[in-house]
């Protein structure tokens, strides 16, 4: 009757057992201050890289980050201008358009849950003309337009005027700002507000570029005030919208690149006196135009094909620009039979490019003359261009002198 007293009477001593253990660890808990309010506070301050994150009766492994110590964009500028004294009066602007950039980085954000893609309209509802390069105006470029707009002419009286690629004429500040006040400046800007907006819709790369030219002191400010070379640029740079957001700048004096704190909302110094390797192993052409592209260009796309190199091409300036500026290469967009000066703008695509280009160690040609020195005879002209390392750009150079039109007849 009493044969299994023992075995029933071990059960209930481990019974007891594991609930002074219980209560024990509790009240370790209690006074050690990691008690269910406290975990999450607990877990966040702790060293542990692999952590277990409690909220409720959910368990999150994550890795917690550790910021680096990086200087603001803020601060470089406050430091680059002051030992730059011609370029002192910049720093308002530049400050200005890389606000701007965090304003077209959350649109673009935003862009396909607020219904921001499409044709521009007007208040009535109506599509918008197409601009002066026969293209229609998107939505987007309209809103990123007035962002660079007031950027370059509501921070300080330092720009007189400025050129978009979606506006058809230059436009005086004053007229911009509403305010006779903005009609002066030392200083004239061109810009893209967005490159590549169409990409958008795909959720591509794309980017903003801009280029900040010299007066002639004394001159009168008008749209020939733009009929310059490159070598008038006193900066130059774009804004890269992509898995992260990307600032880079020249002033002159070297390029430097800036990365969008996501958390702070800041652009942070990531990359430091960028270098573009002497040469390199990509190549970002757009083939589907082989056929239309001059010889020079088929012979040396022909050419690179038979060695060990590589094809980028996402189809948005800015986004192959960097790749090659990062990795080295040659970024090309040549003339076709149909653009035989090809498409992209010589003030504020191909011309900040380039000096980008030459201030990281690499060059900028048109296949038959350096970009910078090329001047401007309208304001939305078109150029070739081939931007990228120095000995990549140099080889395609050497295909020009050898195959170009004025070798033909030799």
């Amino acid at each position: 009757m009493h044969r299994h007293q023992p075995l029933k009477t071990m059960c209930t001593l481990k019974q007891q057992l594991s609930t002074f253990l219980l209560i024990l660890c509790l009240a370790v808990v209690s006074t050690s201050g990691f008690g269910p309010q406290n975990w999450n506070r607990k877990i966040r301050s702790s060293p542990i890289r692999d952590e277990i994150q409690i909220r409720g009766n959910t368990l999150l492994h994550a890795l917690p980050s550790k910021k680096k110590k990086l200087k603001t964009f803020q601060r470089y500028l406050e430091i680059e201008c002051w030992k730059q004294s011609n370029i002192r009066d910049l720093e308002p602007v530049l400050q200005a358009v890389a606000e701007s950039c965090k304003q077209i980085n959350r649109i673009i954000q935003r862009a396909q849950t607020d219904d921001l893609f499409g044709a521009a309209t007007d208040k009535d509802g109506a599509q918008l003309e197409e601009n002066v390069q026969g293209e229609v105006q998107q939505t987007l470029d309209v809103l990123c337009n007035k962002f660079m707009l007031r950027a370059f002419c509501g921070s300080g009286n330092c720009i007189q005027m400025v050129v978009s690629e979606e506006e058809d004429e230059a436009k005086s500040c004053a007229d911009v700002m509403a305010d006779s006040a903005f009609a002066v400046g030392d200083y004239i800007a061109a810009f893209d507000p967005i490159d590549g907006s169409k990409n958008i819709d795909s959720s591509l790369p794309l980017g903003s570029i801009f280029a900040i030219y010299k007066k002639q002191p004394g001159s009168k400010v008008d749209t020939s005030t733009f009929y310059q070379d490159g070598t008038g640029m006193v900066a130059a740079g774009y804004c890269l919208f992509s898995a992260s957001t990307v600032l880079v700048l020249t002033m002159g004096a070297g390029v430097d690149g800036f990365t969008l704190d996501p958390d702070s909302g800041r652009f942070l110094h990531t990359l430091n006196d960028i270098r573009i390797p002497r040469k390199g192993s990509i190549y970002s052409f757009n083939e589907a135009n082989y056929r239309d592209f001059e010889e020079p260009v088929q012979r040396y796309l022909d050419s690179v094909k038979q060695g060990s190199s590589t094809a980028r091409y996402i189809g948005a300036l800015v986004a192959d620009v960097h790749n090659i500026l990062i990795n080295g290469g040659l970024y090309g967009y040549p003339g076709t039979r149909k653009n035989p000066d090809g498409k992209l703008r010589l003030l504020y695509e191909c011309a900040p490019m380039a000096m980008i280009m030459e201030q990281a160690g690499g060059a900028g040609s048109t296949g038959t003359g350096r970009v910078l020195a090329l001047k401007a005879t309208e304001i939305h002209q078109r150029t070739p261009v081939f931007l990228g390392s120095v000995e990549n750009v140099f080889e395609l150079d050497q295909f020009y002198s050898y195959y170009g039109d004025e070798n033909k007849d030799e």
